[in-house]
């Protein structure tokens, strides 16, 4: 005897609630699982349960917007401090020392650590 299963009705797509594709991918995927052999039981195609293992597995995108805040005026920009002490300090062999400031031109700097090389 062949059993037949008719749908009708504008509903044709089964709806698979969060819980059961979870179900269904650890059976597949899980520790000793086969993906052929599950699709098969829960009457879907491999390719199924494949996109719904995609899906989980992709990365979570940030919502699209961030709230702005809006400030009247414009913010003044903090200028670094100058000081007289050297942001960089180059010990040469021969005991020659460089001793670079935070303002020079790197072009200058450039040419002095070629000329002392």
């Amino acid at each position: 005897m062949v059993q037949v299963s008719v749908l009708t009705g504008p509903e044709r797509r089964r709806r698979w609630s969060e819980a059961q594709k979870l179900e269904l991918l650890a059976q597949a995927f899980g520790p000793g699982g086969n993906p052929t052999g599950t699709a098969r039981r829960a009457d879907v195609c491999t390719s199924v349960l494949y996109r719904w293992r995609r899906a989980c597995m992709a990365p979570v995108e940030p919502a699209g917007f961030a709230p702005a805040v809006l400030i009247e005026g414009p913010v003044p920009v903090p200028q670094p401090e100058q000081r007289n002490e050297p942001a960089i300090v180059v010990d040469l062999p021969g005991g020659a020392r460089v001793n670079v400031m935070a303002g020079a031109p790197t072009a200058l700097v450039s040419a002095t650590l070629k000329a002392l090389r």
